[in-house]
């Protein structure tokens, strides 16, 4: 049983659930208020619900503390984009209640982004990491929110069509500070994707038969794949074993510790070759445009990649301008192909044919 008391303005309640106390004010001098708000805090006890007053204390900034907490526990490897998600959205919600955290506060917020130009895609990785701290704190025991916010994706429309040619490509590459560039070259000819090639290690590579493995447990693709060095990279592992720290697990480093966010330093080379917005992810789909270009079958080139799905990779076989113009010269050369050959057709002499009669039997 619960009781009513009031040691000053306001009365408190006093209730308990599963032997331990919780006592709260009303922040009313109203005896009927009072009454009220305990009726419906002993009916959440009887449902087997917690009280709410637990709820109303949680910040959504321990949420996100929980969220990152649980990416470290599970050894996720997009670890560092998590954290950069993290920090972004405790500058907006870090200090409020995790009650206070619904669907309106979450378009405000959208809007806020989008008034900033932002594209969908990076909104919605935004607001799935919201989505995400949410859905772990309604599983822990007791649950740390009463329920989940709904919350609206946006559409994504932008679909990246981004590549690199040779000549960026060897552009980039004087630009870039001098431990990126040996990462630059790997993603260029691998197409692996940056959390792969960050946290490649040497117990990975086999610079005796030129093999790179990829073991599972990557996020995006938890099969084992193998790539075979062809020489210009082959050359580079075998200058970066050589000239390695003797205490550096990681293929690619800096100063002998995994690389980090590097992102600052992406962008102003970019900029510097004047080819600004270009995203190391474009340097995969440069890989696997040109792996096809260079006739290697498309099932090889998806195992090489490391692509699942045939949409995703036909995705990244991206079309560039100097493809269409040469496809329009194909199409011109057949049709003149085709031209010539109705033409031949029509000045052949033509063979006179026997007309044989025939004659009707009647029986």
């Amino acid at each position: 049983m619960g009781c009513i008391y009031r040691p000053g303005k306001n009365y408190w309640i006093k209730y308990y659930r599963n032997g331990k106390p919780y006592t709260e004010s009303t922040h009313s001098d109203k005896l009927e208020v009072a009454k009220r708000s305990l009726r419906i805090r002993e009916g959440e006890i009887s449902q087997g619900k917690m009280p709410g007053i637990c709820f109303e204390k949680v910040k959504f900034g321990e949420l996100l503390d929980d969220y990152v907490t649980d990416y470290k526990i599970n050894g996720k490897k997009t670890l560092l984009r998590a954290e950069g998600c993290v920090s972004l959205l405790k500058e907006e919600f870090g200090n409020m209640k995790a009650i206070d955290i619904d669907t309106p506060a979450i378009k405000r917020y959208v809007e806020r982004r989008q008034s900033r130009e932002l594209a969908n895609g990076t909104i919605n990785r935004e607001l799935a990491a919201i989505k995400r701290a949410f859905n772990l704190a309604a599983r822990c025991t007791p649950p740390r929110v009463a329920h989940v916010p709904y919350i609206p994706m946006l559409k994504e429309r932008n679909v990246r069509k981004g590549f690199i040619e040779q000549e960026a490509y060897q552009a980039l590459k004087e630009a870039l500070p001098e431990y990126l560039k040996p990462v630059l070259t790997f993603a260029y000819f691998s197409g692996w994707r940056r959390s792969e090639i960050l946290g490649l290690t040497w117990s990975q590579v086999n610079l005796r038969d030129g093999i790179v493995r990829l073991e599972p447990g990557d996020p995006k693709n938890d099969e084992r794949r193998t790539l075979y060095l062809e020489p210009e990279l082959k050359e580079l592992m075998e200058h970066l074993y050589r000239s390695r720290p003797m205490n550096c697990l990681y293929v690619f480093h800096l100063e002998g510790k995994r690389c980090g966010d590097f992102r600052r330093s992406w962008n102003t080379a970019c900029n510097q070759i004047g080819i600004p917005g270009l995203l190391f992810h474009d340097l995969r789909r440069s890989a696997v445009r040109n792996m096809v270009r260079a006739g290697i079958p498309e099932r090889v080139a998806m195992t090489i990649s490391g692509h699942k799905t045939r949409n995703i990779f036909d995705r990244y076989n991206i079309t560039s301008q100097d493809d269409l113009r040469e496809a329009a010269q194909k199409r011109h050369e057949f049709s003149q192909l085709q031209a010539g050959r109705l033409h031949f057709s029509y000045i052949l002499p033509q063979k006179a044919q026997k007309v044989t009669a025939l004659k009707a039997v009647t029986s």
